[in-house]
């Protein structure tokens, strides 16, 4: 039995203005390739197929070709399990999940209060069972958990780690009783943040109630454990069954250097055999440029002397490191890139910060900073003790994550109403900490 695991397309992301769309339709049709070459039996996808909870047409045309696609791979087709990562509206996701069905294909957007629907049987080409999967997506509290006033942050976290541990637990146990009976592997999958997990820019950090990082010991003993939302491929504390996929295209700037990748995980005689780690091709360049003016400029007439014509156009970012002011710097970077085959979607100073941390560089912008940045620079500016600090961080986190969420799983928000950063009304963010910090 091979299972290809892979996860985070984020369908649909707009990166600094600018769309996707052309990069995910290359890995797309490169991943039908490679299912049929390696012969495959089952994908799994764990989390975050969309970008936002409301996709736009093209995003969900690239989703719903791929599946008819994969239907034509080989003899008997491929069989696909979708898992709603924290990206997804849950009601996107399960609007085609009966129709999707005809398709081979299973679609599991939330936890459910009945586990018996997240175990899913995965067959080989010849419809021979080849292994048993927990599908297990992203777990919001409210699936598995109420919440009790009067609680603290630390009640919270243990009540929604120990609500987490049991839901795996609970769908684990039922996956096993068909394993032993026919001697099958099994397999878990995940959409969160794990304890020791490297995270990138374009990750959002998961403060679901108040856990941010899920330890590698509550999962179950699953023969393989396929993750998804941590963008950079990598493995869970060292364990080389428990892993992330990553994302198959560089979200942001800060993931260009990273290989991106595919796992084609084997199972032979009811276990886990072999895993391999399948390079996926660089389709657009993304590049951080960094340094004074005279460095960049050169920087950039290298990258254009790299391009051939049938790449896409290099995004790049440019960091200007540089002691002496430079007043026109957007315009001497246009001076120089206005023939080039490139495109610069981002120019910015290098943050210079004083001995207190505090000062950063002339003229940054807000639009550069990140709303946990911007709070916790103000938090800086405040005389409080460190408890009182942490217990405020932890308070923003957590409303901002649930704002968020409620965002993300909204029905009815018009497509060219959702922003493409985050936006968090002030006064909701004010009296929803001063509710928090108040209990």
């Amino acid at each position: 039995m091979r299972v290809l695991h892979t996860s985070d397309w984020h369908l649909g992301q707009h990166f600094i203005g600018k769309t996707r769309e052309q990069e995910h339709r290359l890995f797309l049709d490169w991943l039908l390739d490679t299912i049929r070459q390696q012969h495959v039996d089952a994908v799994v996808v764990a989390g975050d197929i969309f970008d936002t909870g409301v996709p736009p047409s093209y995003a969900r045309t690239l989703y719903n070709q791929f599946i008819v696609d994969l239907q034509q791979t080989g003899s008997g087709g491929c069989q696909l399990v979708v898992l709603g990562g924290n990206h997804d509206s849950v009601a996107t996701l399960h609007e085609s999940r009966s129709l999707l069905s005809c398709l081979n294909t299973h679609v599991i957007g939330a936890a459910t209060q009945e586990p018996e629907c997240q175990v899913v049987v995965l067959h080989d080409r010849s419809n021979r069972a080849g292994a048993v999967l927990c599908a297990v997506p992203y777990i919001r509290a409210r699936d598995v958990m109420s919440s009790r006033a009067g609680d603290s942050g630390d009640d919270k976290q243990q009540a929604l780690l120990t609500a987490m541990t049991t839901h795996y637990r609970t769908v684990y146990e039922l996956a096993e009783q068909q394993a032993k009976a026919q001697n099958l592997p099994v397999i878990a999958t995940g959409h969160l943040t794990t304890v020791g997990g490297k995270l990138s820019e374009s990750v959002r950090d998961l403060y679901i109630g108040t856990l941010s990082a899920f330890p590698a010991s509550a999962f179950p003993p699953a023969d393989y454990i396929a993750l998804g939302h941590l963008h950079r491929a990598q493995k869970v504390s060292d364990h080389e069954h428990i892993r992330y996929s990553g994302s198959p295209i560089p979200l942001s700037f800060d993931e260009c250097s990273s290989a991106k990748q595919v796992l084609l995980v084997d199972f032979d005689g009811g276990s886990l055999s072999q895993i391999t780690e399948v390079e996926v091709p660089q389709f657009r360049k993304l590049v951080s440029l960094k340094g004074d003016l005279e460095t960049i400029k050169a920087g950039l007439q290298e990258l254009a002397a790299q391009k051939s014509e049938s790449d896409l156009e290099p995004w790049v970012e440019i960091v200007v490191d540089d002691r002496n002011w430079i007043s026109d710097l957007q315009s001497e970077i246009e001076t120089v890139t206005e023939e080039l085959p490139l495109a610069v979607l981002r120019v910015r100073r290098k943050r210079q910060e004083s001995s207190s941390g505090l000062v950063q560089e002339e003229k940054e912008t807000l639009a550069e900073l990140k709303v946990e940045e911007v709070f916790a620079r103000r938090l800086k500016m405040m005389d409080l003790d460190e408890q009182t600090s942490g217990q405020l961080s932890e308070a923003f986190a957590l409303l901002v994550a649930e704002l968020e969420d409620d965002r993300v799983s909204g029905d009815a928000v018009p497509e060219d109403a959702v922003p493409e950063e985050d936006a968090v009304p002030e006064s909701v963010v004010t009296r929803r900490l001063q509710e928090e910090t108040e209990q």
